[in-house]
């Protein structure tokens, strides 16, 4: 497909009147149409198609219908019909009454342009540079949180995806190597896994259950042994499904004996939920658990504008892998903001995300004051004789000392770094003064060896501690107050676009399809805020009320 960038061209004068006839109020598209223009343009998505071939449709309309697809959480048939008979849209995308539209499948084809040229980004930060020149970006106060995101994939068990992996790679075969899947497969095979591998029609009992799994290991040593035999074709170990095949039955069986047994893993033996492949159709979709709830899929990290003055609009949306932790995504949407000027003064997380390496660092590199709880010191210490806790002994930085609560110095000082990676103080106190000391009971738990502390280094341990004293106050919590405001978008984004189910299979699709619902609930918060529509309250039962 080729591209030669083309004019915006204006709204035509038939389209015009038959929709300010059908909407003298307007409607959300009629009215962003009149304030912000098409948003996007062809050129910048010139990078995309070649300058050669048939000529594509003109990507700016291509982008702002896959937005505007998901103000109303449409499919790909459905946007592309509302193109051909809705006149707001029509208005919106400079149509004439007359256009016939285009085949839906375009728009998957575009979104594929977008994810292999690296410009799904663009979407959301062309809107978020215009709306800066309309004066309606006041980053200096924004809020972050995350939401769990389900797999498009349907969840399997343990055996269940044993047979869809190995059925998987049948079809594959099956499509790129006919004739030799022919000569190598066993006439069994087409009863086991001709139909999709599901738990009804699976044993109930669990001898059973696990005799039926190594039933389809053997199978799956079976084929492999043939794909890679000598005089297998190359072509063969290419195949995405037959290396995903490998990889799920080194995760699942153990290595085959001498007698070409096979025998299924224990749990203890499996490999950890960041690693182990939970389908064969997502291998990115990742099993994962936050308090009381179990997903398999993917997290999304959104970040807002919280003042009071200005539309609540969303500023970036992070999606990671369902295994990584809230903490490891401050560092990448820090990087994101300081790229589109939009790093805020004061950053609104929860405790999930605030660790005493974030609050120095985002500091010292971003100049962004986190504003959020830090986790309580998890000492029994603390917990049961708080004077003896970490934080109640007075730390001598420059001379490298610690005294503790009842006066007593230490006598070593290392230096070291943890398991993570960061830079700690291993301290130490003198055997015979802690074997003496009448308050050893509440201060240590050894019976021989002296009271120890493992500490952050100054900067961080000051941090923490300063953020501990701090996060209590009511000054705080009035700042802090506001990041709950956040959980509002979440609910928007999931009642109106469906954000906690990805639409697609793997991390860089399901990362474009929020980077379209955020882009898509800026364009209804946009709306709302020019027709002055006030934020709603937290809603609160009838029965509730009673107690105000």
């Amino acid at each position: 497909m080729s591209m030669q960038p083309q004019s915006i061209p204006s709204v035509p004068p038939d389209t015009k009147a038959v929709a300010r006839a059908a909407f003298p109020k307007g409607n959300i598209y009629v009215l962003l149409r009149d304030n912000l223009g098409s948003i996007y343009s062809d050129v910048d998505f010139a990078a995309l198609f070649s300058q050669r071939g048939q000529p594509a449709q003109s990507p700016w309309r291509l982008a702002l219908i896959s937005v505007m697809q998901f103000v109303e959480n449409l499919s790909d048939r459905q946007a592309a019909e509302a193109v051909r008979s809705r006149i707001d849209w029509k208005y919106a995308l400079s149509l004439p009454l007359t256009d016939p539209g285009f085949h839906f499948s375009i728009l998957s084809e575009f979104r594929q342009r977008l994810i292999e040229g690296d410009a799904e980004q663009l979407l959301l930060d062309k809107l978020l540079e215009q709306l800066r020149d309309l004066g309606l970006l006041k980053e200096k106060r924004q809020r972050t949180d995350s939401t769990h995101i389900l797999t498009a994939v349907r969840k399997l068990n343990r055996l269940e995806t044993l047979g869809e992996t190995f059925r998987a790679a049948l079809n594959s075969l099956t499509t790129v190597a006919p004739d030799w899947l022919m000569n190598h497969l066993h006439s069994d095979w087409f009863d086991r896994y001709g139909r999709r591998v599901e738990n009804y029609r699976l044993p109930k009992l669990d001898s059973e259950r696990e005799a039926l799994g190594n039933l389809i290991g053997k199978d799956g040593f079976a084929l492999l042994d043939a794909i890679y035999a000598q005089n297998s074709p190359e072509l063969l170990h290419q195949i995405p499904a037959v290396e995903i095949l490998r990889q799920v039955w080194i995760q699942q069986f153990y290595a085959r004996g001498e007698d070409g047994s096979v025998q299924w893993r224990i749990t203890k033996d499996m490999p950890p939920s960041t690693v182990a492949i939970h389908s064969p159709y997502d291998v990115e979709a990742h099993y994962s658990s936050k308090r009381s709830v179990d997903w398999v899929g993917y997290k999304a990290h959104v970040t807002e504008i919280c003042g009071e003055d200005c539309p609540h609009l969303i500023t970036q949306v992070y999606t990671t892998l369902s295994t990584v932790s809230d903490d490891a995504a401050v560092e990448p949407i820090h990087q994101a903001l300081s790229e589109k000027s939009l790093l805020p003064t004061e950053h609104l997380m929860d405790t999930g995300y605030v660790t005493a390496e974030h609050l120095v660092n985002s500091r010292s590199d971003y100049g962004v004051e986190i504003v959020g709880p830090v986790r309580s010191d998890p000492s029994w210490q603390a917990r049961n004789h708080p004077k003896f806790a970490a934080d109640q002994f007075k730390i001598d930085w420059e001379n490298q000392v610690a005294t503790c609560p009842l006066g007593k110095q230490s006598v070593t000082w290392f230096a070291k770094i943890d398991v993570s990676g960061q830079p700690i103080i291993d301290i130490r106190f003198p055997t015979a003064t802690c074997k003496a000391c009448r308050s050893r009971r509440r201060c240590t738990r050894s019976k021989k060896e002296p009271r120890g502390l493992t500490i952050r280094a100054q900067a961080e341990y000051t941090a923490l501690r300063t953020r501990r004293q701090s996060q209590e106050t009511p000054e705080f919590l009035k700042i802090y107050h506001q990041r709950a405001g956040v959980e509002a978008t979440l609910s928007q984004g999931i009642r109106r676009t469906c954000l906690r189910r990805s639409r697609y299979i793997g991390l860089k699709k399901t990362h474009l399809q929020h980077i379209l619902i955020a882009t898509a609930l800026n364009l209804v918060r946009l709306d709302a805020w020019l027709n002055d529509e006030p934020v709603a309250k937290t809603r609160i039962s009838r029965f509730k009320r009673l107690q105000q």
